[in-house]
């Protein structure tokens, strides 16, 4: 049917029209288990059957249905009576949203060089946001006092972006892991400087699991103002958060996130993949299997390098989470790619980044080892 045909014709009487999609292999062999993302998962089970549970009747859209409402209590649960949660689509809408409901449009925020919001969201906080992005070199992905001190520059000087936040990634965009103590040494020192700390949680879940505590105990408890909390890294279909701990900022957070078009219509379905993942302990045994699949491709890997099967290899960060990153020659990457799917990491040469998911399995990384032998 074309722009020009009249919307009354219908097919004659007695015809039937029908439409076949195309055919799609669903194997598992046609659809292996690669290492390039944790993004490249599939939903968790679990997630998917939330997701039919609240595919019943009619419910008030934009938040004002009974999963939303449970999701806020689940978020008080792990986070404290204050929290806040707002469900929002993706995880650069997360950060951008987060962050800009809590600055005015003259701030600027510190964080590491490495940093999603610096180098990978395309410049939406600043293209978006309003906001400028002081990225700071870190040797590990890490933020520290010293290095906040030394990136707060022009205060007061009306020819400069005023830094008013700090950002940081939890676990890193390298895949380290700040500890409580370390958070809370830069909490304090952002609160000094007349600062908030902002969160970026994308997987803030396998970073409590490698240090074995709370979500609260990485966030509220030492000091965090506002978080993007992760999900579809850890197995949903597509949902996160942003959770408000501190209630004296993110006053105009429901018009600014209908504004940033991450106000969803019919929210219970991101609320209920949001409860599915932290309503009980999904979040955690999902990250911990990540993290472990995580720790033996790195021990495999040294253990190969060590014993001379794979002597032109060598693991360049530590393993605090989920993915694991390896200098290795271009040629050697090449072959291994024959087998299987992973990024090269662009902040360092000949390094590559292999990232584990809830669904990697000790197979999968034991073939992926034999890959990179081969290779």
């Amino acid at each position: 049917m074309n722009d020009q045909t009249p919307l009354s014709q219908n097919p004659p009487a007695g015809h039937t029209t029908t439409f076949s999609p195309p055919a799609v292999d669903a194997s598992p062999s046609a659809h292996p288990r690669n290492f390039g993302s944790d993004n490249w998962a599939g939903a968790h089970p679990e997630v998917i059957t939330a997701i039919i549970e609240a595919n019943v009747g009619h419910t008030p859209g934009y938040g004002g249905d009974p999963w939303t409402a449970r999701l806020g209590e689940v978020m008080k649960g792990h986070f404290g009576p204050s929290a806040q949660a707002f469900p929002v689509f993706n995880g650069t809408g997360a950060n951008v949203l987060a962050l800009q409901s809590a600055l005015p449009r003259w701030a600027a925020v510190i964080t590491a060089a490495s940093a999603h919001i610096n180098y990978d969201e395309t410049g939406a906080p600043e293209k978006v946001g309003g906001l400028k992005i002081i990225g700071a070199a870190t040797p590990d992905g890490k933020l520290t006092p010293e290095i906040i001190y030394n990136a707060v520059l022009g205060r007061g000087n009306e020819h400069n972006a005023q830094p008013l936040a700090v950002s940081i990634s939890q676990s890193t965009e390298w895949g380290t892991t700040y500890t409580a103590e370390e958070i809370r040494a830069i909490a304090d020192t952002a609160h000094g400087l007349d600062m908030i700390l902002h969160v970026d949680g994308s997987r803030l879940g396998n970073a409590a699991a490698y240090l074995d505590t709370s979500l609260g105990a990485l966030t509220t408890d030492v000091g965090v103002d506002i978080i993007s909390l992760g999900g579809t890294k850890n197995g949903l279909l597509g949902a996160e958060a942003i959770v408000v701990l501190n209630p004296e900022i993110g006053q105009g957070m429901k018009f600014l996130r209908k504004m940033n078009l991450q106000l969803s219509s019919k929210m219970r379905f991101l609320s209920a993949q949001l409860n599915a993942l932290y309503g009980g302990d999904l979040w955690r045994t999902s990250a911990n299997h990540a993290n472990t699949m995580a720790t033996r491709l790195a021990d495999g890997l040294a253990e190969a390098t060590a014993t001379g099967r794979a002597p032109d290899i060598s693991i360049v960060a530590k393993t605090e989470s989920n993915v694991v990153f390896v200098h290795m020659l271009d040629e050697v990457a090449a072959r291994a790619r024959q087998s299987f799917a992973f990024a090269n990491w662009p902040m360092a040469k000949n390094v590559v980044r292999l990232m584990c998911a809830f669904d990697t399995t000790a197979e999968d990384v034991d073939a992926l080892i034999a890959a990179i032998v081969e290779a």
